[in-house]
């Protein structure tokens, strides 16, 4: 008779850790911790709430759709509301033929990967970054080559270090901006330098875009922008900027005029077909959350920064601890400016076992340029945020004397 059956070591190998930690939170808590949970960027975990206009939207939509089976990559005046809210954003030409839909950006990471890496290739990821990324690419047998992100320089992208880490192996650089977990929003010349280098060596670029309309008061500078020589492929979706994370909805869309990535969009088209389809009423409902009014989105703004201030101005007063001013997105990055644990997931367990603030550690997005940090949200009131760091400070107190 056949023994335990062994889950595949790709498998085996995944560790979100944003999520992975919340298994010792939820141990923390049924122990009687009170615990504060800043791991997870769901801003309709706090205060911010689904604009009324796109839950109506969903409510009439499972009446207008046939509630079928929809079209794999996307329902076409989907892909065009798409299109034109990119030229309204960016003046991105963005034909909607070259659109496709997901299953939020998580699932787009999941099937690039798919479709760019074999056993052996490399793609450029920025350190620290997004881990969903790292994660798919070794999942598919490829190698994540870290680009430093500098934090003595608000997090800028490292453009000589992406240059040395090019190699004949490399498929593909990743760009994440506004960044996560950093904040940092790429000024117009980083982008361009990315944008010049990937035409030079003939490396397209994927551009997470998905904080874009998340910024306070930089200019933000999208990476369809750059010269039409550059092949593209930018994701954006729905849970961040309009408060849809539950919905499940995400997307992405070609700029390649010379036909370099082909392949990438006819094998991608393949795995969108296998997946059947996104989710169809939601896409009918998220298409008018494009075209209606986005007054919300400064008033998020507004509220966010203020909580960003509060929170770079705190964590400075904590000894052993400083943090960059962010200037996108809803994290921030830490820095431990001790060596009294061993590594920088032993100090968020050791936090959250005496405080009860749940914090991921910095390694989880980048071994070589995160660790010695840790991430932190940025998206609850000033009172929650105040009562994290204050339990935070009498820790490090404690703990640095």
């Amino acid at each position: 008779m056949q023994g335990k059956i062994k889950a595949s070591e790709r498998s085996m190998s995944l560790n979100y850790a944003i999520r992975e930690l919340t298994v010792y939170a939820d141990e923390a808590a049924a122990a009687g911790k009170d615990v504060i949970r800043l791991n997870i960027g769901d801003p309709n975990k706090w205060d911010f709430e689904t604009p009324e206009y796109f839950k109506a939207a969903l409510r009439e939509s499972v009446d207008r759709v046939d509630n079928g089976y929809g079209d794999s990559q996307g329902d076409i005046e989907f892909r065009k509301a798409i299109s034109i809210r990119e030229f309204e954003k960016h003046g991105a030409l963005v034909n909607p033929d070259k659109v496709f839909v997901t299953q939020g950006v998580g699932e787009a990471i999941n099937l690039l990967m798919g479709t760019f890496v074999e056993p052996g290739d490399e793609i450029l990821t920025p350190g620290p970054g997004y881990s969903s990324y790292n994660q798919y690419i070794h999942f598919f047998g490829g190698t994540a080559v870290p680009y430093r992100m500098i934090e003595e320089e608000a997090w800028r992208p490292d453009i000589d270090m992406m240059r040395k880490r090019i190699t004949p192996k490399t498929k593909a650089i990743v760009v994440i901006n506004p960044n996560n977990p950093t904040g940092a929003v790429y000024s117009e010349k980083d982008v361009r330098e990315v944008g010049n280098l990937a035409a030079e060596m003939g490396i397209p670029v994927i551009s997470d875009e998905i904080y874009d309309k998340i910024t306070y008061g930089k200019p933000y500078f999208s990476m369809s922008r750059v010269s039409c020589d550059v092949p593209r492929i930018i994701l954006n979706g729905f849970s961040k900027v309009n408060l849809m994370p539950g919905w499940r909805m995400g997307y992405g869309y070609f700029l390649d005029t010379k036909g370099i990535l082909d392949d990438i969009f006819a094998g991608l088209m393949k795995q969108l077909r296998a997946r059947i389809s996104p989710n169809v009423p939601c896409q009918w409902a998220a298409k008018a959350s494009l075209q209606g009014p986005q007054d919300y989105i400064v008033d998020m703004n507004r509220r966010l920064k203020e909580r960003a201030d509060f929170s770079y101005k705190r964590i400075n007063e904590i000894p052993g601890l400083s943090v960059q001013q962010i200037d996108g997105a809803f994290y921030m990055f830490p820095k431990i400016e001790t060596d009294l644990w061993k590594s920088d997931k032993d100090f968020v367990l050791d936090v959250l076992k005496e405080t009860g603030v749940l914090l991921v550690h910095g390694s989880s997005f980048c071994e070589e340029f995160g660790s010695g940090h840790f991430r932190t949200i940025t998206l609850p009131k000033v009172e929650v945020l105040e009562e994290a760091y204050d339990r935070l400070e009498k820790f490090m107190i404690k703990r640095c004397g």
